[in-house]
């Protein structure tokens, strides 16, 4: 993968997280503590946060950095609450719980 299409996908995904929460990528750089512009500059693949600010973004975000990479998953911190849920369900739960997440599209 070439370093433009990572600069995108991470961009993007900084885009689709935000809207998530609901922010400007203003309001959002000042709630976190940057320029205004900062995130904004972020989501137009301008540059790349820095290592320590990556973290704080995904802290924010409620979500790991592996989350982060996870382009799919669409709602990654959704995610996240459902398998701790999911971990404390027994067998025959968790058994019902997959034939119902099949049964949407189709699946058995």
């Amino acid at each position: 993968m070439d370093d433009e299409k990572q600069m995108q996908d991470f961009a993007k995904r900084l885009y689709e997280l935000r809207q998530r929460k609901g922010q400007s990528a203003r309001d959002l750089s000042l709630s976190l503590g940057f320029a205004p512009n900062y995130y904004s500059n972020l989501e137009s693949a301008k540059n790349y946060p820095s290592m320590n600010t990556f973290f704080y973004l995904c802290d924010y975000f409620s979500i790991t950095p592996k989350e982060f990479f996870e382009y799919e998953d669409a709602a990654p911190a959704l995610s996240g609450e459902l398998f701790d849920e999911i971990k404390k369900m027994d067998a025959k739960a968790k058994e019902y719980l997959l034939r119902l997440i099949r049964s949407f599209d189709g699946r058995q």
